[in-house]
């Protein structure tokens, strides 16, 4: 019988940069939030409605279907996102084309948050799986991929906007996204059970640190790390994927920015988002999941309290590209965090009930800041609001730490107590 080749982990990661660069492209959306308006002759609020449907579909499809998704592996799951996704992208400018705001919400929201939820978690627990030695790192790059598409598509949804109208760029820009999706499925897959790095020997190197534990998505939902990381995600996604959502109108109010500029702006914070998520991730690898959410959090307070007050420009981009980072750092470290305090047995599941977190906040964070911002005119007010979510997520994040820190305390002290009896 003919032993089936092991596949390159480093392609798998390519192949989920593919899927992840690809259904990124949703941080792009503030673009496209000033040319779909004038054609449903709407206010900028309405057509955001459909980005919040999407992130909010995005968090229940990977709540809903991460069992499904481990189920039947990544391919399978890789090429349903690719189908939908393309779909709803397409199906969005048959909807500008027809001039039907609602069909509109179905197809950009509903179809392709859909896909968005699939895609996003399809490539996370398999990357977890073929690098059990650099889990930060290897999350990182393909969630780096998804901060990174608004550098790209940013640019590309503008410029195809004022060459080929708004219809005819989401037709192109659905046959582009369905091609890499489909055909970076193709290639990932599982490593074999019990796979480990060519040329690691345990015991040797880089030691690998025992996840505290090895548990069922049902058992994770009976721990309160599980409540813990819930609560810290919602708040970090929410404040930041306000300021996303918002960014090109925000620029061209604050820094009298033209839109071309502005979405040069929104593909900038495209690469901070990026590299947030590739550095923050990496370095989480040697300063500890949980403090590395605790940094996030103390410099955010910081950062949206004091952000309206900084009337330079480039001190004001320096502070909102940090704030960036680690937004996407936020989502690359989580993987590996959840590996550390659950395992990998049904990874892909409790990732995907976390980001139910996300499709709260993907709503809850944009219609917040509408709210207060059109209630105060005030950007000052804005953000002090969620500078105060931020002083909430960093007391979570301490309990966080403490509960952490007891339990490998205690990993630590059964060991030494099985020593004895060796």
């Amino acid at each position: 019988m003919k032993t089936q080749k092991l596949k390159n982990r480093w392609l798998i990661a390519a192949s989920a940069v593919g899927i992840h660069i690809s259904i990124g492209s949703v941080y792009a959306y503030s673009v496209m939030t000033n040319p779909v308006k004038d054609i449903f002759e709407v206010d900028g609020s309405v057509i955001k409605w459909a980005f919040k449907i999407a992130i909010l579909l995005l968090g229940l499809s990977a709540a809903f279907l991460g069992r499904w998704v481990e189920k039947v592996g990544p391919k399978v799951s890789g090429t349903t996102a690719g189908l939908f996704y393309g779909i709803g992208i397409l199906g969005s400018g048959l909807a500008v084309q027809l001039e039907s705001i609602w069909l509109f919400y179905l197809c950009y929201g509903v179809i392709g948050g859909i896909g968005l939820g699939l895609g996003y978690i399809t490539p996370v627990s398999t990357l977890v799986k073929w690098f059990p030695d650099r889990r930060g790192l290897a999350t990182g790059m393909a969630i780096m991929g998804f901060g990174f598409a608004a550098l790209i598509f940013g640019p590309v949804m503008q410029s195809l906007f004022d060459s080929v109208g708004v219809s005819n760029a989401f037709y192109i820009l659905g046959v582009i996204y369905m091609i890499l999706i489909l055909s970076s499925a193709r290639y990932i897959e599982r490593p074999p059970e019990g796979y480990m790095p060519e040329g690691y020997k345990p015991g040797e190197g880089k030691v690998i640190k025992k996840d505290m534990a090895n548990i069922t998505a049902n058992e994770a939902l009976k721990t309160p790390r599980f409540y813990y990381i819930w609560i810290m995600m919602f708040i970090n996604i929410a404040c930041g994927i306000a300021i996303i959502s918002a960014a090109s109108p925000m620029m061209q109010e604050k820094l009298n920015y033209t839109p071309m500029e502005a979405a040069g702006i929104v593909g900038l914070i495209g690469v901070f988002n990026g590299l947030g998520r590739i550095m923050w991730s990496s370095l989480s690898d040697y300063l500890g999941r949980a403090n590395t959410y605790i940094i996030f959090f103390a410099f955010q307070i910081l950062a949206f309290y004091f952000l309206p007050q900084i009337s330079m420009e480039l001190a004001f981009l320096v502070v909102l590209f940090t704030v960036i980072t680690m937004y996407g750092g936020g989502f690359s470290t989580l993987p590996a965090f959840l590996g550390d305090l659950f395992g990998t047995k049904q990874l892909g599941a409790i990732h995907g009930m976390v980001l139910a977190a996300w499709g709260l906040a993907g709503v809850v964070g944009p219609t917040v800041y509408d709210m207060v911002k059109n209630a105060t005119g005030s950007l000052d007010t804005t953000l002090k609001v969620f500078a105060g979510l931020f002083i909430v997520a960093l007391f979570v994040s301490l309990l966080m730490k403490r509960n952490v820190t007891k339990a490998y305390r205690k990993m630590d002290k059964k060991v030494d107590e099985n020593l004895k009896f060796v």
